[in-house]
Protein backbone atom coordinates (compact mmCIF):
# COMPACT_ATOMS: atom_id res chain seq x y z
CA UNK A 1 0.00 0.00 0.00
CA UNK A 2 1.38 2.92 -1.08
CA UNK A 3 0.30 6.34 0.84
CA UNK A 4 0.51 10.56 -0.19
CA UNK A 5 -1.17 12.98 1.24
CA UNK A 6 -3.95 15.18 -0.97
CA UNK A 7 -5.69 18.02 -0.45
CA UNK A 8 -9.42 18.63 -1.36
CA UNK A 9 -8.70 21.22 -3.41
CA UNK A 10 -6.39 18.78 -5.72
CA UNK A 11 -8.76 16.26 -6.67
CA UNK A 12 -10.13 16.65 -10.19
CA UNK A 13 -14.22 16.94 -10.04
CA UNK A 14 -14.73 13.14 -11.23
CA UNK A 15 -12.36 12.01 -7.68
CA UNK A 16 -14.46 15.13 -5.91
CA UNK A 17 -17.21 13.63 -7.03
CA UNK A 18 -16.51 10.26 -5.43
CA UNK A 19 -16.11 11.58 -1.97
CA UNK A 20 -19.62 13.49 -2.40
CA UNK A 21 -21.20 10.80 -3.22
CA UNK A 22 -19.56 8.51 -1.16
CA UNK A 23 -20.57 11.39 2.05
CA UNK A 24 -24.13 11.28 1.12
CA UNK A 25 -24.32 7.62 1.12
CA UNK A 26 -23.36 7.74 4.43
CA UNK A 27 -25.52 10.17 5.35
CA UNK A 28 -28.63 9.09 3.46
CA UNK A 29 -28.41 5.49 4.83
CA UNK A 30 -26.97 6.49 8.27
CA UNK A 31 -23.84 3.74 7.96
CA UNK A 32 -20.91 4.04 9.61
CA UNK A 33 -19.47 4.78 6.19
CA UNK A 34 -19.69 5.31 2.52
CA UNK A 35 -18.10 4.83 -0.43
CA UNK A 36 -18.17 5.11 -4.35
CA UNK A 37 -16.17 3.76 -6.96
CA UNK A 38 -15.63 4.93 -10.67
CA UNK A 39 -15.31 2.28 -13.27
CA UNK A 40 -13.34 2.12 -17.05
CA UNK A 41 -16.23 3.73 -18.20
CA UNK A 42 -16.95 6.41 -16.25
CA UNK A 43 -20.05 4.85 -14.19
CA UNK A 44 -20.11 5.55 -10.80
CA UNK A 45 -21.62 2.71 -7.78
CA UNK A 46 -22.13 4.59 -4.40
CA UNK A 47 -23.02 2.21 -1.43
CA UNK A 48 -23.03 2.54 2.44
CA UNK A 49 -21.50 -0.38 4.59
CA UNK A 50 -24.12 -3.34 5.40
CA UNK A 51 -24.11 -4.49 9.00
CA UNK A 52 -26.72 -7.80 8.42
CA UNK A 53 -26.55 -10.70 10.90
CA UNK A 54 -25.28 -13.24 7.78
CA UNK A 55 -23.47 -10.66 6.21
CA UNK A 56 -20.99 -7.77 6.82
CA UNK A 57 -19.63 -5.71 4.17
CA UNK A 58 -17.68 -2.26 3.84
CA UNK A 59 -18.93 0.20 2.17
CA UNK A 60 -16.13 -0.60 -0.30
CA UNK A 61 -16.78 -4.17 -0.57
CA UNK A 62 -20.51 -3.58 -1.23
CA UNK A 63 -19.71 -0.73 -3.90
CA UNK A 64 -17.32 -2.98 -6.08
CA UNK A 65 -20.04 -5.68 -5.60
CA UNK A 66 -22.24 -3.67 -7.15
CA UNK A 67 -20.02 -2.79 -10.05
CA UNK A 68 -18.90 -6.29 -10.60
CA UNK A 69 -22.62 -7.02 -10.84
CA UNK A 70 -23.26 -4.51 -13.31
CA UNK A 71 -20.41 -5.80 -15.40
CA UNK A 72 -17.18 -3.64 -14.72
CA UNK A 73 -14.02 -4.78 -16.17
CA UNK A 74 -11.62 -2.67 -14.25
CA UNK A 75 -12.30 0.65 -11.40
CA UNK A 76 -10.10 4.03 -12.50
CA UNK A 77 -10.84 5.08 -8.39
CA UNK A 78 -12.57 4.94 -5.27
CA UNK A 79 -13.23 6.81 -2.05
CA UNK A 80 -14.70 5.73 0.90
CA UNK A 81 -15.85 8.77 3.62
CA UNK A 82 -15.37 7.15 7.08
CA UNK A 83 -14.19 8.30 10.52
CA UNK A 84 -11.12 5.96 10.90
CA UNK A 85 -7.60 7.56 9.14
CA UNK A 86 -6.67 4.16 7.14
CA UNK A 87 -8.68 1.77 4.95
CA UNK A 88 -9.83 -1.77 5.96
CA UNK A 89 -7.14 -4.45 4.47
CA UNK A 90 -10.50 -5.83 2.91
CA UNK A 91 -11.30 -2.86 1.20
CA UNK A 92 -7.46 -2.67 -0.52
CA UNK A 93 -8.41 -6.26 -1.21
CA UNK A 94 -11.18 -5.70 -3.33
CA UNK A 95 -10.17 -2.60 -5.50
CA UNK A 96 -6.25 -5.06 -6.27
CA UNK A 97 -8.99 -7.87 -6.87
CA UNK A 98 -11.39 -5.75 -10.06
CA UNK A 99 -9.01 -2.61 -10.18
CA UNK A 100 -5.47 -3.67 -9.84
CA UNK A 101 -2.50 -2.27 -7.58
CA UNK A 102 -2.74 1.06 -9.09
CA UNK A 103 -6.61 1.83 -7.92
CA UNK A 104 -6.02 5.29 -5.92
CA UNK A 105 -8.64 5.35 -3.00
CA UNK A 106 -9.09 8.55 -1.20
CA UNK A 107 -10.01 8.32 2.23
CA UNK A 108 -12.24 11.19 3.73
CA UNK A 109 -13.68 12.57 6.62
CA UNK A 110 -17.04 12.53 7.13
CA UNK A 111 -16.99 16.31 6.81
CA UNK A 112 -15.35 15.44 3.36
CA UNK A 113 -11.86 16.47 4.47
CA UNK A 114 -9.68 14.17 2.60
CA UNK A 115 -7.72 12.50 5.36
CA UNK A 116 -5.34 10.58 2.56
CA UNK A 117 -5.67 8.69 -0.74
CA UNK A 118 -3.31 5.33 -0.87
CA UNK A 119 -3.11 2.75 -3.85
CA UNK A 120 -4.57 -0.40 -3.17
Amino acid sequence: MSESPLAAAELDPEDRKLVTLARSARARNAVPEGAAVRDETGRTYVAGSVDLESLRLTAVQTAVAMAVASGAKSLEAAAVVTVTDTPADSDLAALRDLGGADTPLIVAAPDGTVVTTVSA
